[in-house]
C-alpha cells in the first residue's frame, strides 16, 4: 500500500479587533494536532497577544487543550500557533474490517458499544424521524455492503447539499442543513455523523486542517484551511476517516486536532470578553498549510 509522505508547517492566526479595551476571560485554545501511525509532530509553538500564561491539558477524548489566563484590559487579541509536522498516509487504505461487520446491520460488541456510549446518539432533534429516513435512503438492500454503505451516504451529502463557506460562528442542525440545501464543512460533517448515528453507527466530528495542494479541494483557501469532517467505528478496521465535504475516504490529506462527540467541543478557539455587546468590532482567521523541505 502506497503511502504518501510530506512536512507540512501550519501557521493559524486569529485576531480580534475591539472598539474599546476589554476585559479578556480565559480563552480554550484547541491547536496542537493529534499525533498518530501516520502523523508525528516536530515542533508546536503557541503565542498569545496581549501575554498570558498559558496551561496545557487533555480532554476527555485526549485532545490536547491549552488555556490562556489574562489579566488586565485590551483593544487587541492575537492567537496563533505555528506547527510543523510529518503526514506519512495511504492515500488509497484498505480496511480490515472484521468479519462480523462486513454486511449492514450488524451488532457492536458489547463492550465496544459501551465504550462508544453517546457517541451512537444523535445529538439533534429530530422528530419526525426526516433524518433517519434520509439515511436509510442510501441502503439499497438488507444486508447491504457496510462501507459501500458508509461510502454512498458520504458522497449523497455533496451531491445533494451545496457547498457554502460561512464564517458566522455554530453549526446547522441536521434538518435545516436538509431543509436549507446548502452548508459549511462543519454542516456536511454534522450532517453525516448524525445520519450515520440514526442508523446505529458510532460516529465522532474532527477538526483540524486541509492540505490541498492543488488547492482544487473543497473548502480549502490558497494552500490550506481550517476544516471538519467525521469519523466512524467499524470493528476491526477502528475509526475510518470520511471527509463528506470532498467525497474522500481515509484522508490523507487531513490534519486532525480535536475529536469529540459534538462539534461545538472542538472549537479551535474560544473564550469571553467582558465589555459592551457591541465592542467586537471584528475578528478574522488566517490559515496555511504549506509543505517545507526540512
Amino acid at each position: 500500500m502506497e503511502r504518501q509522505f510530506v512536512i507540512l508547517a501550519i501557521r493559524h492566526r486569529t485576531t480580534y479587533h475591539y472598539s474599546q479595551k476589554v476585559w479578556l476571560g480565559p480563552h480554550r485554545l484547541m491547536l496542537r494536532p493529534r499525533e498518530t501511525r501516520d502523523l508525528r509532530l516536530k515542533s508546536v509553538e503557541v503565542t498569545v497577544t496581549p501575554p498570558a500564561p498559558v496551561t496545557w491539558a487533555q480532554d476527555v477524548f485526549g485532545n490536547s487543550v491549552a488555556t490562556a489566563n489574562f489579566q488586565g484590559s485590551s483593544d487587541l487579541l492575537v492567537i496563533e500557533s505555528r506547527v510543523e509536522l510529518e503526514l506519512r498516509a495511504a492515500a488509497w487504505p484498505v480496511f480490515d474490517v472484521a468479519a462480523s461487520a462486513h454486511f449492514y446491520p450488524f451488532t457492536y460488541e458489547e463492550a465496544e458499544w459501551t465504550d462508544l456510549g453517546a457517541m451512537t446518539v444523535q445529538q439533534y432533534p429530530d422528530p419526525d424521524g426526516r433524518l433517519r429516513a434520509w439515511a436509510a435512503g442510501f441502503i439499497r438492500s438488507v444486508p447491504t455492503d457496510t462501507l459501500s454503505l458508509l461510502k454512498d451516504l458520504s458522497a449523497g451529502v455533496s451531491t445533494q447539499i451545496s457547498y457554502q463557506s460561512r464564517d458566522d460562528e455554530g453549526t446547522q442542525a441536521p434538518v435545516q442543513t436538509l431543509d436549507r440545501g446548502w452548508g459549511s464543512c462543519r454542516d456536511f460533517a454534522v450532517l453525516f455523523a448524525e445520519a450515520v448515528r440514526s442508523l446505529g453507527f458510532g460516529a465522532r466530528i474532527v477538526s483540524g486542517y486541509l492540505y490541498s495542494p492543488d488547492a482544487q479541494s473543497i473548502g480549502s483557501s490558497g494552500g490550506g484551511s481550517t476544516h471538519a469532517w467525521a469519523e466512524v467505528y467499524l470493528p476491526g478496521a477502528g475509526w475510518i476517516t470520511f471527509d463528506p465535504t470532498n467525497r474522500v475516504v481515509g484522508g490523507w490529506n487531513l490534519v486532525p486536532v480535536a475529536v469529540g462527540r459534538d462539534i461545538r467541543q472542538i472549537m479551535p478557539v474560544s473564550g469571553s470578553f467582558v465589555g459592551t455587546s457591541d465592542a467586537l468590532e471584528a475578528m478574522t482567521v488566517e490559515v496555511t498549510v504549506v509543505p517545507t523541505s526540512s
